[in-house]
This record gives C-alpha cells, sequence and structure tokens, in this order.
C-alpha cells in the first residue's frame, strides 16, 4: 500500500503517500465526524511505516491502541461503501508531560536556550539580553541548567553579584532581574516545573517502527495540559524547533519521516504567544523538505492563521453550521478554498447540509496537482473509536519500548546544587569569623601585649639578632677605620708641617 483510502464518493478518494509531507487541515463543527477523520489518517500512515504524532484533547484518540468493534453504525457504513473492514490495534505510546496518562515529557532549560525561553516568557529586549548572559555565565562557570530551580538560583547569584557580573558581561540590571523571576514564577505555576528536567526527551523516539513495520503512534495526553496555554505552547515551540533544528534535508520522498496532527487547534492558536505562530508557521513553510507532515484539526478553517492556512495542500471539511454572521462568514471562506467541480454547483451550500461522517474533501494528485472537490462518506477506521479504560492503558504502558527510559526522574548535581553548596560554604566561613574570640580590653582597640616567645620568635631572632650584631660589629670597624685614618692624617700633616715651619727657622 502506497496511499491512504480516505473516504468515497463516485471515485474512491486518496491521500497520497509522497504528498503527506504537503500538511492539511480537518475542520468541521462539533459531531460532525472530524476525530475519526484523524484517526483513520493516523492509522493510514503508521500502516505505510510513518511515526505520528498527535496531540489528544478529549482523551477519545486513545482508541487507536485497541481494536475496534463492528458495532451497528461501522457495520452499515462498511457495507455503503463496500469496504472490507478489519478490525485492528496500532503501535501506541502514551505521553504526558505530568506523567500520569503516559510517559513523562521533559527537556532541560539549557536545551531550551535563552532565546526560545525568552520568547515564550515574553521578555523585550533588554530582558533577553540579560537572560542571554545568565545563560553565558553558567556555560563559563560549568553551570548546568537542567531545571526551573536551576535557573532560578543563576538569577539570584546574579542579582546578588550583578556589580561584578557587570564589569565581566555586560550591565545588567536589578529591575530586568526581577522581571525575568516574575515571568518564571508564572510558567512554574503553569506546570512548567513538571516539563524542565531529566531525562530529557530524545525525538528519536517519537520515529519508531514496531516489529511488524508500522509506524509507532505517540498519544500525548493533553487534556489537562490544554488549560495550561502558556505551558502547551512551551512544549510544542521547543518540539517543533527541536525538529527543524535538528533533522536533515531530504527533498521529496515516498512518504513523510514523521507527521503531526494537531487536534483542536484553535485551542492552540487562541492565546498563543506570538512567538509560537511565528515559529509554527516557519516551521510549516521549511520543513516538509525535511520529510515532516503537519495536519491541524480546528472547528472552523479560519482558526489557523491564514500564513499557516495557505500552506495545506490536504483539506478535509466536515459540516459547518451557519448560525450566526461569523460562521456564514467562515463558511463562505471555507467554499472559496476548494479547487471547483462541476459536480459541487454550491460548495458553500453543501458545507452546511453534510452528514455526520461525511465531507469535502481535496488532495494533491499526480504532479501536486490539487483534486477538484469531492463530497465523500470518510472510511471508518480500524482501531476503536472512543476512549479507552485505565486497564487498558495501563497495559499499553508496560509494553512500551520506552518506559524504563523515562518515567523515572533524575535530578543531578546542577547549578541549584553548586551554588547552594558554595553560600553554605561562604556562612560556614562568616560564622567562624564571628566565633573568633573578642580583642583583649572590653573589645576596643589596644596596643597589643607582647608574648611569649615561641618558635617564631626564635627564628625571627635568630634572623634579625644577627644582622643587627652583623651591623654593630661593622659600624665598630667603620668607626676604628675612620680614627687610624684621621691619625695617621693628622700624623702625616704635622710632620709635613713641622718639616715647613722648621725650615724656615
Amino acid at each position: 500500500m502506497t496511499d491512504i483510502l480516505l473516504g468515497k464518493s463516485d471515485i474512491d478518494v486518496f491521500l497520497k503517500a509522497r504528498y503527506g509531507n504537503r500538511h492539511g487541515l480537518i475542520a468541521g463543527a462539533t459531531g460532525t465526524g472530524k476525530s475519526v477523520t484523524l484517526m483513520r489518517l493516523a492509522e493510514g500512515f503508521s500502516q505505510l511505516g510513518v511515526p505520528v504524532f498527535l496531540a489528544d484533547v478529549k482523551g477519545d484518540l486513545a482508541g487507536l491502541a485497541c481494536a475496534g468493534v463492528a458495532n451497528d453504525r461501522i457495520k452499515a457504513r462498511i457495507d455503503q461503501m463496500q469496504l472490507a473492514w478489519t478490525p485492528a490495534a496500532n503501535p501506541v505510546v502514551f505521553w504526558d508531560i505530568y506523567g500520569q496518562l503516559g510517559h513523562p515529557v521533559r527537556t532541560t532549560v539549557s536545551e531550551m536556550g535563552p532565546t526560545l525561553l525568552g520568547r515564550l516568557m515574553e521578555l523585550n529586549d533588554t530582558q533577553e539580553g540579560v537572560l542571554e548572559i545568565v545563560f553565558k555565565l553558567a556555560d563559563d562557570e560549568g553551570l548546568l541548567l537542567l531545571d526551573l530551580k536551576d535557573l532560578r538560583a543563576l538569577l539570584t547569584f546574579c542579582a546578588e553579584n550583578a556589580k561584578d557580573i557587570s564589569q565581566r558581561y555586560g550591565l545588567i540590571s536589578s529591575a530586568s532581574i526581577a522581571a525575568i523571576q516574575r515571568a518564571l514564577l508564572s510558567l512554574d505555576q503553569a506546570g512548567g516545573d513538571a516539563f524542565f528536567g531529566e531525562p530529557a526527551l530524545d525525538l528519536a523516539d517519537f520515529m519508531r517502527q514496531d516489529m511488524s513495520g508500522h509506524g509507532v503512534i505517540n498519544v500525548l495526553a493533553a487534556d489537562k495540559l490544554i488549560l495550561k496555554p502558556k505551558l502547551y505552547s512551551t512544549f510544542l515551540l521547543w518540539m517543533l524547533s527541536e525538529l527543524f533544528e535538528r533533522l536533515p534535508e531530504v527533498g521529496d520522498v515516498d512518504k513523510p519521516k514523521l507527521v503531526f496532527f494537531f487536534d483542536e487547534a484553535h485551542l492552540l492558536f487562541d492565546d498563543a504567544p506570538g512567538a509560537l505562530v511565528q515559529r509554527v508557521e516557519q516551521v510549516v513553510r521549511l520543513i516538509r523538505s525535511k520529510g515532516v507532515g503537519v495536519y491541524f484539526c480546528s472547528q472552523n478553517p479560519d482558526d489557523v492563521p491564514e500564513t499557516i492556512l495557505g500552506q495545506m495542500g490536504n483539506r478535509v471539511q466536515h459540516a459547518l453550521r451557519a448560525f450566526t454572521p461569523r460562521d456564514q462568514k467562515a463558511v463562505k471562506a471555507a467554499a472559496e478554498t476548494f479547487p471547483p467541480n462541476p459536480k459541487i454547483k454550491k460548495v458553500a451550500d453543501a458545507i452546511t447540509q453534510l452528514a455526520v461522517g461525511e465531507a469535502l474533501v481535496t488532495t494533491l494528485q499526480d504532479g501536486g496537482i490539487p483534486l477538484p472537490v469531492e463530497r465523500a462518506l470518510i472510511a471508518p477506521p480500524g482501531c476503536r473509536i472512543g476512549a479507552i479504560t485505565d486497564d487498558e492503558r495501563a497495559q499499553v504502558k508496560s509494553r512500551s519500548p520506552v518506559g524504563g527510559k523515562y518515567d523515572t526522574a533524575i535530578d543531578r548535581e546542577s547549578a541549584y546544587e553548586k551554588l547552594n553548596a558554595r553560600a553554605q560554604h561562604e556562612a560556614a566561613s562568616t560564622d567562624d569569623e564571628a566565633a573568633a574570640p573578642p580583642a583583649r580590653g572590653g573589645g576596643r582597640a589596644t596596643k597589643p601585649e607582647p608574648e611569649a616567645p615561641g618558635w617564631g620568635d626564635a627564628i625571627k631572632d635568630a634572623i634579625f639578632g644577627t644582622k643587627r650584631r652583623q651591623g654593630m660589629i661593622e659600624a665598630t670597624a667603620k668607626s676604628a677605620m675612620r680614627s687610624v685614618g684621621t691619625k695617621l692624617g693628622n700624623q702625616i700633616l704635622r710632620g709635613v708641617l713641622g718639616s715647613i715651619m722648621g725650615g724656615r727657622r
């Protein structure tokens, strides 16, 4: 199999594997079948050997891990579409930033880096510059920044030693450090403490296949995470950036290397920082050449920014309800994006008349040409449609190939421990000085009293006493020589003078 059967109309509608990295959009009102379409695509990519990552916002995508059941609704659909349907489970690995519904997802502060972290915390240029100085100081001093308490400890150290650090790296102000600490506190309260730490996630573990060659489907439990939009944005910003920077260029390939599905994308973009939107736009534009496909699932197409929406080559539009002026505008905008098909005269009317499990579909065909829009019934996946029990989730986790690698947290010596040890050492030295006996005389400064001679005094006397004796001998000798010289000079002078005076007489 080289393509994914997405649905049927008058013709079979396929998503071609070699265009799977051209990105896609699944849109539609609540209850129209978006999640089933997403599961169909995820299962199809997995059967092609393509690893998949998806964020499970409502908890119903976990059914990919269990085989489906042929209930009355599925039987009616497969009979209507004349499909050969086989129930089957998919290889699934569950992940959860909080470590409750899956393996913990972590990264380190150092891997996030000052630029992404600064954008995430919405720091201004000055504050980002200070954060870069903090990271540079950590590198120079050999201080590992693994979790938030490491960064918090280093910020406190910088505040206490701002003058010395400013002379070495550039001016840092207490106001900027305080602003960074406040932003860090906000991130911590949003759950960032659970995300930053070790062992850090290796993205290669997202790109696995099972023993049968099927791509592993990585399901991130996001039902609680989506309530913390800042933390959710943190994770996605880091993950997309890491993929963009680490994966090699491969150009056009027969099938993607990895496919991402972002369910309920409107929740992602509603309160997302501008840095995230900008980064996602950059990734969507350029990551195609690295063999990665990105698919958004949302209620309205206009929930996704236009700059990103324009990159979606494969589209599935479920029913929209035009109850409000905004809904009517969204229906009209969605209709105008589909390639025309003479069989569907009014696309806008068709969008409002679609039944559950029915959609307007266009995918890229040979030569990258969009398929004229087709009104198709979506094929049901072979997995379970719906949530799974806690026991079933635990059983899937027990078979995970990466459980032993990530389930146990590691807290090795890093900046927090080293700075604490340094502070304790300095405090102990201060205590020792304070415990020294006070000066004699009631604590007032007095002239030191002579102490009994000891080894040090004997050595001083041996050295300086000898020098004093040598000085006395030299002085005596010089005095004697001066005396002898004076007497000798007087005698010569008297002799000379005597001869002169005697000659005159």
